[in-house]
C-alpha cells in the first residue's frame, strides 16, 4: 500500500507513539525523514534516532521519543501545515514563530530542511512542512 503523504505518516506515528507511551517508533526511511529526525534531535524533541537495514528497500528509522521526569513527552503537539493537496510556502520575511518561540517550524528550502529560525537567519523561505511544540 502506498502512502500519499509520508511526512504526515511519520508525524502520526510519532503522535500515536507518544499517546500510548512508547519509547521508540519505527518509520520508513527517506532522506527527508532523516533530515527531519536530525532537526528534532538537535532541538531536543526526540532523544535520538537510528537507521535499521540501511541501503535496502525495507530500511527504517527508529526514533527514540524524549520524555521528561514525570513521563511527560517533550513533544506536546505536532501540526502538519503543507500537504499534497495544499502546499504552503513562505518567503524569508513571512516565516512565523510557533507558540511564542516555544516551538519550531520546519521548512524545506533550497538549502535543505531547516528550522524556521535558521531560515530567517540565512534569509531563505520555503515550504512549511510542520510545526512542533
Amino acid at each position: 500500500m502506498s502512502i500519499t503523504d509520508p511526512i504526515a505518516d511519520m508525524l502520526t506515528r510519532m503522535r500515536n507513539g507518544i499517546l500510548v507511551g512508547h519509547k521508540n517508533v519505527d518509520v520508513p526511511a527517506s532522506k527527508m525523514k532523516i533530515a527531519i529526525a536530525e532537526i528534532l534531535k538537535n532541538e531536543g524533541f526526540i532523544s535520538g534516532y537510528g537507521l535499521k537495514a540501511a541501503g535496502t528497500p525495507e530500511s527504517s528509522i527508529q526514533i527514540q521519543l524524549n520524555y521528561w521526569g514525570k513521563g511527560d513527552s517533550a513533544i506536546t503537539g505536532l501540526k502538519r501545515v503543507s500537504r499534497p493537496g495544499l502546499r504552503v510556502y513562505r518567503g524569508r520575511d513571512q516565516v512565523a514563530s510557533v507558540y511564542g518561540n516555544r516551538g519550531i517550524s520546519v521548512l524545506s528550502t533550497n538549502k535543505g530542511v531547516m528550522t524556521g529560525h535558521n531560515a530567517r537567519r540565512q534569509g531563505v523561505g520555503g515550504e512549511v512542512l510542520f510545526y512542533v511544540w
